[in-house]
């Protein structure tokens, strides 16, 4: 039996983790819940599975918990203190990072120094801190496993092989709503059009991030640290159709790709299972159907928040940390409707062309890149806010 304790248990990567909990009662265990400020949800969790520990946001969510749900000798913890205790859980062995953004960075770092082995979906965790949470999980021996489906494909078509025997990492993406969409009409992009993903369900922040293709620069930037790739054998393809998962070209030319219907239980059950792949009630590809795959080159003019990632990741140092962090305050602006569509990469590229990158050797100096890109984007934000569409 396989102790899980997952971080952003009440998310879109959360709930579907407890599917498949619930589909292997005899294989999973949940030892500990960590949410924010989603009380409700989180009390059903608590009472459906029983953990020994859950945490949330903050003193209010945990006196509003306590009040919807029997927690009898249920330990919880608030904040970031209370995420750490349910990621270092002594009954633990695999956890679940899925909180989204940087809130997840200090309980999935602390988590591998504990040796606890991490599937991985909060990419954040790895843009702000590579470097660190690599070296944390070799010193501890712990793994680390990919949940985005993306690096889950890409860890299937690796198979154990050489980082000198890759030519190229690919990854898909689907191309977002706006992929044929005029360019010059961008500004007027409407958060409603902006979370209607064509192909994948998922949480408003990444599905904004899919709509601007920030997402898979934070992606080339998760792959250069999981599978020890430079950046320039990293690529990225529009495949409209997320059939192929994304691909991986060998030094002989051979292409090996992963292909899979759009269910995030998929990538989900192989984290939770590798080394072993078990029987599961998910439909597969219908090959008796017609199956059209087709790859377009992405347009970083139209798109520029790729060419941001790339740039973050060749810089190094502090860059990958200020762009997600920036990033993270444009994207909550537009969900609140204050600036346009087109803002984000612009606020994004103004702090990023501020920032003076420094090197990162602890959690501090990644927490203080954070702290100062989030201010800059904040007063970079405070003058776009007029550009608003209400």
């Amino acid at each position: 039996m396989k102790g899980l304790a997952i971080l952003g248990s009440t998310g879109s990567v959360g709930t579907n983790v407890l599917r498949i909990v619930e589909a292997f009662p005899d294989r999973l265990r949940v030892v500990g819940l960590s949410a924010g400020t989603n009380v409700e949800r989180l009390a059903a969790q608590v009472a459906a599975h029983r953990p020994r520990v859950v945490s949330v946001a903050t003193d209010a969510a945990a006196a509003e918990l306590a009040r919807q749900v029997d927690l009898g000798g249920i330990r919880v913890g608030v904040g970031v203190a209370g995420a750490v205790d349910v990621a270092t859980h002594p009954e633990a062995r695999t956890v679940v990072a899925s909180a989204v953004g940087a809130v997840g960075l200090v309980p999935t770092y602390r988590a591998l120094e504990a040796g606890k082995d991490v599937a991985l979906a909060n990419k954040e965790t790895l843009v702000m801190a590579g470097e660190l949470m690599v070296a944390a999980a070799r010193r501890s021996g712990s793994q680390l496993l990919p949940i985005d489906s993306e690096h889950c494909a890409l860890h299937q078509c690796l198979d154990g092989r050489r980082p000198e025997e890759v030519r190229r990492l690919i990854l898909t993406a689907s191309g977002g709503p706006f992929r044929t969409r005029a360019r010059e009409t961008f500004a007027l992009i409407t958060c409603a059009e902006a979370l209607n993903h064509p192909t994948w369900s998922m949480g408003r922040k990444i599905t904004i991030d899919s709509a601007t293709l920030m997402n898979k620069g934070l992606e080339v930037i998760e792959a250069r640290w999981l599978f020890g790739i430079d950046a320039a054998r990293v690529e990225v393809l529009i495949h409209p159709q997320s059939v192929v998962h994304s691909m991986v070209e060998f030094v002989d030319g051979t292409v090996v790709a992963q292909l899979g219907v759009t269910d995030m239980r998929l990538p989900i059950q192989y984290a939770l299972s590798f080394p072993e792949r078990w029987d599961a009630a998910i439909a597969g590809l219908d090959f008796s159907r017609p199956l059209s795959l087709e790859f377009l080159p992405p347009d970083r003019e139209r798109f520029p928040c790729l060419e941001l990632g790339y740039r973050a990741l060749a810089t190094g140092g502090s860059m990958p940390a200020v762009l997600n962090a920036a990033n993270e305050e444009a994207v909550g602006a537009f969900l609140e409707e204050r600036i346009a569509f087109t803002a984000i990469p612009e606020c994004v590229a103004e702090v990023m062309g501020a920032h003076r990158p420094a090197a990162l050797a602890s959690l501090e100096d990644v927490l203080a890149a954070d702290a100062w890109a989030r201010e800059s984007a904040r007063a970079s934000l405070r003058e776009k806010a007029p550009r608003a569409i209400v």
